[in-house]
């Protein structure tokens, strides 16, 4: 369903919704060989009657929970119908620019905060990616693009001659595409949007978020419940439509940390 609220329900929206939850603690009742340790998910949210509501959910720090609120790092530019906007900046309702259709209303916004230390997972610590300025032709990125490891830029596939959604982790060359460790806690995000796209971000054509076709079929019903509770718009998993492109998979990282 496409909200779409008018000027005054945007500019005098007010705050709904509260989802408090102690983010040290296990999650009880799912159902996994062991307890995972679980992180806070801070989402904000279009509601049908323009009013903008917010919670804070605490779920496990493991995929895909992870992979829908880290694609673009904090000062990631947006491109909207006003101009480029920085992410930390957007609110539900703004309508971003995409390369499918035009305008399309932001639905939903989710965020975590990845810390450099106390890895959850005795790994090597949390690792963002940064893609230099003009790193992949004139001004893509127009300026350094850090992104989370949830985040795909839209590239032709040689092998099929067509456009894929990549992971920007298999774009790594050690020169103008580096991995990093941030020394300080970094905000990630994640955008959704009525129906998968591309928008531009910083210069480039990322993907905003979708789940994956089958995603449901490798979690447990407490767990898709828990994960559908993420997304107040959606109610069961075919809602999130189909893809606008063909994706390559996200590789996993070890040893990485949120808060």
């Amino acid at each position: 369903m496409v909200y779409t609220p008018s000027a005054a329900s945007l500019a005098n929206a007010s705050r709904v919704g509260s989802g408090l939850a102690d983010n040290a603690a296990t999650m009880p009742g799912l159902d996994s060989p062991r307890a995972q340790p679980t992180i806070s998910y801070d989402v904000q949210y279009l509601c049908g009657n323009g009013q903008i509501g917010e919670a804070r959910h605490s779920a496990p720090a493991t995929p895909p929970f992870i992979d829908a609120f880290s694609a673009f790092a904090r000062g990631t530019l947006i491109t909207t119908t006003h101009g480029p906007v920085a992410v930390e900046d957007l609110m539900p309702g703004m309508r971003l620019q995409t390369g499918e259709r035009g305008p399309s209303p932001l639905l939903w916004i989710g965020t975590i905060t990845l810390r450099p230390d106390a890895c959850a997972f005795g790994g090597t610590g949390p690792r963002l990616i940064r893609v230099m300025a003009d790193a992949l032709g004139i001004s893509r990125p127009m300026t350094d693009f850090m992104a989370g490891p949830g985040a795909r830029v839209l590239r032709r596939d040689p092998n099929i001659q067509d456009q894929t959604l990549r992971p920007v982790r298999d774009m790594l060359d050690g020169t103008q595409v580096i991995e990093l460790r941030p020394p300080s806690a970094v905000q990630l995000f994640h955008l959704l949007l009525p129906r998968h796209a591309t928008i531009m971000a910083a210069g480039l054509s990322v993907e905003t978020f979708h789940p994956g076709p089958g995603f449901d079929h490798s979690m447990t019903q407490d767990e898709l419940a828990l994960f559908l509770g993420f997304f107040p718009h959606i109610r069961k998993p075919v809602e999130f439509g189909s893809l606008a492109h063909p994706r390559a998979p996200l590789r996993p990282q070890d040893g990485w940390n949120t808060a």
